[in-house]
């Protein structure tokens, strides 16, 4: 179900946490325009990469390590976070060089 304009609650919370703390935003806006520039001709590729970087964050970050009826709960949550529509959103705020566009020839 749909919430706050995400695909669900899991995906609009995670997204939520990390732009709302200034350490994660901060990593969030690199691995975005990194992602943007390794793959700058196929934004796709960029957006699996950085919903690939995403999910390893939350993954590694995980506070519940030990097997429990709580670690299944978190689990399952996390299995439902839509990874590609975080990247697709955060792409659309980095960078784009301008080196590919046409230079301007002074005039004589």
């Amino acid at each position: 179900m749909a919430y706050n304009g995400w695909t669900n609650y899991e995906t609009w919370n995670v997204a939520l946490w990390i732009d709302n703390d200034q350490g994660s935003y901060s990593l969030r806006c690199e691995w975005a325009q990194e992602a943007y520039d390794d793959n700058k001709d196929d934004l796709d590729a960029a957006k699996r990469q950085l919903a690939d970087t995403i999910k390893d964050f939350v993954e590694e970050n995980n506070p519940v390590t030990d097997a429990s009826m709580y670690s299944d709960l978190l689990s399952a949550a996390i299995s439902e976070v839509n990874w590609y529509e975080i990247a697709e959103n955060w792409l659309d705020e980095v960078e784009k060089d301008t080196e590919d566009e046409t230079e301007e020839v002074p005039s004589e």
